[in-house]
């Protein structure tokens, strides 16, 4: 039955690679999670929660859990945003800083996992999981 079942199989995947990751990050001290976390507000640039919660697909109270340690470490800063009901997080100087030193490491993780998979099953899984991501699941 579980060699049926999507989610069952998605995250089985999704744990063995997080573990990979989770792995090469170590000498960083950040976890996979909260590398790309990091590289998506540095993407984004000031970003406001709400939208960065809709880009990373988790809730808000989630997003507030894993922003709140990269915080504390320095890494990220609240501010009010521009229409002042809102906050914005950032990258500080030392979030920027950590970001260019786990990058290597980061690298060696994608190196691996394309070398097990393939570069170009790699890809197309990476195109086909953003097309899950973006999906509205019907619940009926």
């Amino acid at each position: 039955m579980f060699g049926r079942c999507n989610c069952h199989s998605l995250r089985q995947a999704t744990r063995r690679v997080t573990q990979l990751y989770d792995r090469m990050l170590a000498p960083t001290n950040l976890r996979a999670t909260q590398y790309s976390l990091l590289v998506e507000i540095e993407r984004l640039g000031p970003v406001s929660l709400n939208p960065l919660a809709e880009q990373m697909v988790m809730d808000r109270a989630t997003l507030g859990h894993n922003i709140r340690p990269l915080e504390a470490q320095g890494y990220l800063t609240l501010s009010v945003g521009k229409d002042r009901r809102s906050r914005e997080v950032s990258l500080t100087p030392a979030g920027r800083k950590i970001l260019a030193e786990a990058r290597p490491h980061w690298e060696r993780a994608q190196s691996a996992f394309e070398k097990e998979i393939g570069a170009k099953d790699a890809a197309m899984m990476r195109a086909m999981l953003h097309h899950v991501a973006a999906g509205e699941f019907a619940s009926d």
